[in-house]
């Protein structure tokens, strides 16, 4: 069952996203870039091996992500989300200067990885069309 798709499939790859863009970055002060702001006496090598591992998790996000919904895909994303969090604002449901304005970005950004982790396989159920990648399922 590797090639079958469903909507469990969707929410591991968001949240596994949430855990890579929460680990680099939160407003909680608990992240990647707290520790290296805050680095104490924390060993050097240390802080690169968890580098070099979100970074590597970052490459595999981003570069599935450009090559399953693209610049254009991406920038659509983008422009969804942003109307959705500009109507927030709007409606006084958030403000800019809140925590929660940070937190919802950031979730923005696991949701749009998400989806683009996700997205060749919507499009291939959608369409029936597979990408390059797929051909030997």
């Amino acid at each position: 069952m590797l090639g079958k798709f469903t909507l469990s499939s969707f929410f591991i790859r968001f949240g596994i996203a949430l855990i890579l863009v929460f680990i680099t970055y939160n407003p909680s002060g608990w992240s990647y870039f707290h520790w290296i702001i805050n680095r104490g006496d924390t060993s050097l090598p240390l802080l690169v091996l968890a580098g070099v591992a979100l970074l590597i998790g970052w490459v595999i996000f981003l570069r599935a992500t450009l090559r399953s919904l693209g610049p254009i895909g991406i920038g659509l994303a983008l422009a969804l989300f942003g109307c959705f969090i500009w109507l927030a604002i709007d409606y006084h449901v958030i403000t800019l200067a809140s925590q929660l304005f940070i937190y919802i970005v950031l979730i923005v950004l696991a949701a749009i990885l998400g989806i683009g982790m996700s997205w060749s396989h919507v499009r291939r159920r959608i369409s029936g069309q597979a990408d390059m990648d797929d051909v030997d399922e």
